[in-house]
């Protein structure tokens, strides 16, 4: 919830630059086969059938929908990440090996006061953090806005909430906020720009938003072509075309 007024498709087109494509699709889907033998249902989109969360709990659900509309929004750009899917693709991967904390080494000892750049240091996987997070989130919410969570507040207010964890203007018990922000965002993010097959980017919108042509298997016919505008669609790993 930066101040910065920077339109939203070059904020998104400057994400997708600095990172590899290959790391647009997730580094715990990338990694299950070598943690778990099982395979997470299909997205919504494959099956047809409504989303329901398999982690998250009503008042959670609530919650992770509420806030990653606020985070990116439906504009005049596009669909936002609730029209995206985003909350399915969070929920997801709390059952993967990531949502479990099983890519990380989570034996300790821990040292929260260590600068980020030493690394996660909290006992807590990240469907655990998530689930600390949205309870002291709401918590807050309850004794600031008259027994209001922060679901059933204005966006206006809601975004003034993020911004405060954002920048740890508010304290919460087990979770640092701002930790819980950075994640909820991250994941936000990467929901909004991952392969659909992992349940968020449906229709492929951040793709088309950003112009990445998504798993398409070569480009020889435009490699003698610099700076023109790709003309084809996106394509999913699975085979589906945006």
């Amino acid at each position: 919830m930066s101040n910065d007024k920077e339109p939203r498709r070059r904020f998104l087109r400057q994400v997708l630059a600095i990172v590899p494509a290959a790391t647009v699709v997730p580094g715990a889907a990338l990694t299950q086969s070598a943690c778990s033998n099982t395979t997470p249902p299909a997205p919504a989109a494959a099956s047809n059938k409504p989303y329901a969360p398999t982690y998250f709990t009503d008042a959670e659900w609530a919650f992770i929908q509420a806030a990653i509309d606020r985070l990116i929004p439906t504009d005049d750009h596009g669909p936002g990440a609730l029209a995206a899917n985003v909350h399915e693709y969070i929920d997801r991967q709390m059952e993967t090996p990531y949502g479990h904390g099983k890519l990380w080494y989570m034996q300790g000892p821990f040292h929260p006061e260590q600068p980020p750049e030493m690394g996660y240091q909290m006992n807590l996987a990240p469907r655990d953090l998530y689930r600390h997070g949205i309870k002291a989130c709401d918590d807050h919410c309850t004794k600031q806005y008259g027994g209001k969570t922060f679901a059933q507040l204005d966006h206006k207010t809601q975004e003034t909430i993020l911004g405060e964890m954002e920048h740890a203007k508010i304290e919460f018990d087990v979770v640092p906020a701002r930790t819980f922000f950075s994640y909820l965002l991250g994941n936000t993010k990467e929901g909004f720009l991952a392969d659909p097959i992992y349940g968020g980017n449906k229709d492929m919108v951040g793709w088309k938003m950003v112009g990445f042509p998504g798993a398409r298997a070569d480009f020889m016919d435009l490699i003698e072509q610099p700076g023109t505008k790709y003309p084809y669609g996106p394509v999913s790993i699975d085979g589906r075309r945006g």
